[in-house]
């Protein structure tokens, strides 16, 4: 059992916790990354590009907890138990994984080519890369026996059909992971850990320099709150996810999108 906070002091503090993030050297995993180094926590970043992983490190390195990434292909089982070895080696027990690595694709489905590429690009990644990471580390936590949070990143996309892109694969692999974090919450919580999600629509990344002006503003006038939000905002709801203050939250799917759904 997960006991409940007894007081705000400390209630959203991470400090001398490990936490993974994959993908955590850009967009939104650097987000959260960000939020939690300036909240106590140890990280370790998964990636595949060491060049903005080296660039990662060295901004965090500020905050003054332990930072280091690992390589590593979420897709790939066998690179998966490998970065964990390399991470339980250099950190110890881990307390908070996020499954925030993913991709996307924008394509008809009917257009796509005969070996639906981008169909299953996607889902190998989005879903089963998720599932693998849960699976390991998930394995970890229980065997350490101290408990854990697991955040998994999905998207709004989960919920709509975003008429301005087709993103079918996206979109079905983030529903799927949706209710993978319901199932998820129900087979650990007797290990104490729990498992939720983060649905975020549009955000200012690396990504969204790409939406064509018209459209950027389409999207803007679309939301309730009328602007894009920035990663630190779910770096921030990570955090409280991850925080003692969280204790009676697990299976939940948290939308953070400046209302864009409403408007679907």
């Amino acid at each position: 059992m997960i006991p409940a906070i007894t007081s705000m002091k400390d209630a959203f503090s991470l400090q001398g916790m490990n936490a993974v993030i994959t993908g955590g050297n850009r967009g939104l995993g650097f987000g959260i990354a960000t939020a939690y180094a300036q909240s106590g926590a140890n990280i370790a970043i998964l990636c595949r590009d060491k060049a903005k992983a080296a660039e990662a490190i060295a901004e965090l390195e500020q905050y003054g907890g332990k930072y280091k990434s690992f390589d590593c292909d979420i897709t790939d089982l066998a690179s998966v138990r490998k970065a964990a070895a390399e991470v339980t080696a250099e950190f110890g027990d881990i307390d908070i994984l996020v499954n925030n690595a993913g991709v996307s694709c924008f394509n008809e489905l009917l257009n796509m080519d005969e070996e639906l590429s981008d169909w299953y690009n996607v889902l190998n990644t989005d879903l089963n890369g998720t599932v693998h990471m849960t699976y390991v580390f998930g394995k970890l936590m229980r065997d350490a026996g101290k408990g854990g949070s697991i955040i998994n990143i999905s998207s709004n996309a989960a919920f709509i059909v975003n008429k301005t892109q087709p993103m079918s694969p996206y979109s079905s692999s983030k529903a799927a992971v949706n209710h993978f974090t319901h199932c998820m919450a129900c087979e650990l919580g007797k290990y104490n850990i729990r498992v939720n999600a983060i649905a975020p629509g549009f955000f200012n990344t690396e990504l969204s320099k790409f939406i064509p002006k018209d459209q950027y503003e389409y999207i803007n006038n679309q939301m309730p709150l009328g602007r894009f939000g920035e990663p630190l905002e779910v770096g921030a709801l990570a955090v409280f996810l991850a925080s003692p203050a969280s204790a009676q939250f697990t299976g939940t799917v948290e939308v953070i999108d400046g209302g864009y759904i409403l408007s679907c």
